[in-house]
C-alpha cells in the first residue's frame, strides 16, 4: 500500500479547532502532526495515499468555506 503525505496551511484563527478536532477524532490509518509557524500551522497528513488526498481535500473546503462565510 503506498503512502502519501498532504500539507495544508491553516491560519493561526482556525488551527485551534482543527487541532481538537483531529485529537478528539480516531483517524485510524491516517497520521498528522503539527508544524506551528508565526501566522499559522501547516498540518502534515500521511497514511493511504487515497485517505491522506480526502483529508488534505477536506481540510482546503473547510477553510474556503470560512472565508466565504
Amino acid at each position: 500500500m503506498a503512502e502519501a503525505t498532504f500539507v495544508a496551511f491553516v491560519p493561526k484563527k482556525k488551527s485551534d479547532e482543527l487541532r481538537q478536532t483531529l485529537t478528539a477524532e480516531d483517524t485510524g490509518e491516517l497520521r498528522w502532526r503539527e508544524r506551528r509557524t508565526f501566522s499559522g500551522s501547516e498540518f502534515y497528513f500521511t497514511g493511504p495515499s487515497e485517505l491522506a488526498r480526502k483529508t488534505h481535500i477536506y481540510v482546503t473546503e473547510w477553510l474556503a468555506r470560512g472565508l466565504i462565510l
